[in-house]
């Protein structure tokens, strides 16, 4: 089982005062990063697969406790089903593949080459379905043995998630992008509406007596549906951002919480939700803080959720959640007294929401490759983009310019109180100045290993996520020295090639008091660092 491992850390740094610091978790976590599909063995043992994680887990469903049991990079899972042969087959959305997992361990690509795989279902003579979903949006017959090339059914449903066959034999499953659930023929490929009006339906599966239930993860209901009439009921309501629900051989209901790695036994007689685990946060990235008063409030883009906590207390608060509002999985963050701008490197975006009221109030698309972002005092807007190492500035009237480009793998941006801008470089391990009216470049600090997150902790002192050492480093402009201010941090995530060299972006920032706060993507937590000295 994955444990989380409370470090208590003193470094000595600086040699000239010799501070020493400590740091620990703030906002604990376990690591199971925001979960996905699941189902039961034979034998009743629950696995669950995630995107961002990389792998498949086996959870016990009394205690929560959890261990892997396919890794990175083979172990990337979205929906996932057992076989009549007793092995598990899964979709890798990320990578385009559908992978089974044979009793002894070994991992076999039974298909390949198609954008986005995503929702897995067998009929019952044996047969293997999978649909692309979000990078794609067809369904496939898929070949268990991997012996020949998927076979087309349809062509662009609507994103078919979640699916399951029902005692007809006929193919159920949710159009994500149009409210529906469809029945499918999947040898004549006709499909016919079974019922509509629903909000964004992630998944549907039917139980031993043949209900069929339905996730409308917008609302947070679980919609009961009659496949004859198209009746809906809704038995129970319980939190946006679902993902998938699978029942066990006892036909007890479990469903997964994308937003908090959380996963529920439903019990629909009594109306209640058990808590098998959940965690506080999904995957934290990059953080940004905020002042009002005497009141501090750091802000936090959560991978599926936007979310803030308050620095005395710890208490989160949810801003807006995947699929509930039109967030899109944010990365980057930095907030102003009137709003919070957001980017996100998978869906290619910057948001902006009103700070006060949580009103998403705009949308710039075609950022491919963002990373973070960083407010300007006229109200422009930085943003580093991975690919071709960019730093794109977005006027207040949307219009774009490029301030500089070529960059080695630029991550973190932040903009200290004279206006200077200062970018981290992943890849060459540089901070750079950059003078956004001239497009003049100055390397600041070089040497760092896997730099990622960036802010400013007082005059002439920048801090940065170093996250090749696992480290907090402050560099001091002055005199063009640095301080490493803790160690062993569970933070720089590892990733699969499709993914970002650099994972989920780590974020950095510094309260009033001089502690820190970082985000360790590896954990799922939040760790303070505070000087004991």
């Amino acid at each position: 089982m994955y444990r989380l491992l409370v470090l208590g850390i003193t470094l000595c740094a600086a040699a000239n005062a010799q501070p020493t610091y400590q740091a620990k978790p703030f906002i604990e976590g376990t690591g199971l990063h925001c979960i996905h599909g699941l189902t039961f063995d034979s034998d009743d043992i629950l696995y669950v697969g995630s995107v961002v994680g990389q792998s498949v887990y086996r959870v016990n469903t009394q205690t929560g406790e959890h261990e892997i049991v396919v890794g990175p990079n083979d172990g990337l899972a979205d929906d996932m089903e057992f076989g009549p042969d007793g092995a598990l087959y899964y979709t890798s959305i990320i990578q385009g593949a559908v992978r089974r997992r044979d009793a002894d361990g070994t991992v076999t690509t039974v298909a390949e080459g198609k954008a986005g795989f995503n929702s897995i279902a067998f009929n019952a003579e044996g047969r293997l379905f999978s649909a692309e979903v979000f990078l794609g949006d067809a369904l496939y017959e898929i070949d268990p043995k991997g012996e020949t090339p998927p076979r087309m059914i349809l062509d662009s449903p609507g994103g078919l998630n979640g699916f399951d066959f029902g005692p007809d034999g006929k193919l159920y499953g949710p159009l994500w992008f149009k409210g529906q659930v469809v029945r499918v023929d999947v040898d004549s490929g006709k499909l016919d509406v079974v019922a509509d009006g629903f909000g964004i339906p992630a998944a549907a599966n039917f139980n031993s007596k043949g209900e069929l239930f339905v996730l409308d993860s917008m609302r947070g209901d679980i919609v009961k549906v009659d496949v004859k009439s198209g009746a809906r009921e809704t038995v129970f309501t319980l939190k946006t951002a679902m993902d998938n629900l699978t029942f066990d051989s006892k036909d007890r209901m479990y469903v997964t919480v994308m937003s908090e790695s959380a996963i529920y036994e439903i019990d629909l007689d009594a109306k209640q939700a058990r808590t098998v685990r959940a965690d506080p946060l999904g995957v934290p990235a990059d953080l940004a803080i905020w002042r009002d008063g005497n009141r501090e409030t750091i802000y936090l883009a959560d991978t599926f959720a936007l979310r803030s906590f308050d620095v005395a207390t710890g208490t989160i608060t949810d801003i807006a959640r995947f699929v509930e509002t039109h967030l899109e999985y944010p990365t980057g963050i930095d907030v102003t007294a009137d709003h919070i701008h957001t980017v996100s490197f998978n869906a290619g975006v910057a948001q902006t929401f009103d700070r006060k009221t949580n009103e998403l109030l705009a949308t710039h698309r075609d950022l491919t490759g963002s990373m973070d972002v960083a407010a300007l005092r006229d109200g422009s807007l930085l943003v580093t983009l991975l690919v071709g190492g960019k730093l794109e500035r977005i006027a207040p009237d949307g219009k774009r310019s490029t301030v500089v480009e070529g960059l080695g793998a630029p991550v973190g941006v932040a903009v200290d109180e004279l206006g200077q801008v200062f970018v981290t470089e992943w890849a060459s391990g540089n901070v750079v100045q950059v003078n956004v009216d001239t497009k003049e470049t100055k390397v600041v600090a070089s040497g760092l290993d896997k730099p990622e997150g960036i802010a400013i902790g007082g005059i002439g002192r920048i801090l940065v996520a170093e996250t090749g050492t696992k480290s907090v480093v402050a560099l001091y402009l002055a005199t063009s020295t640095r301080e490493t201010i803790a160690t062993g941090i569970p933070m720089g995530l590892g990733v699969t090639p499709q993914f970002p060299p650099m994972g989920v972006p780590t974020g950095v920032v510094a309260a009033s008091d001089g502690s820190l706060f970082v985000s360790a993507d590896i954990t799922d937590s939040i760790w303070r660092i505070t000087r004991k000295n």
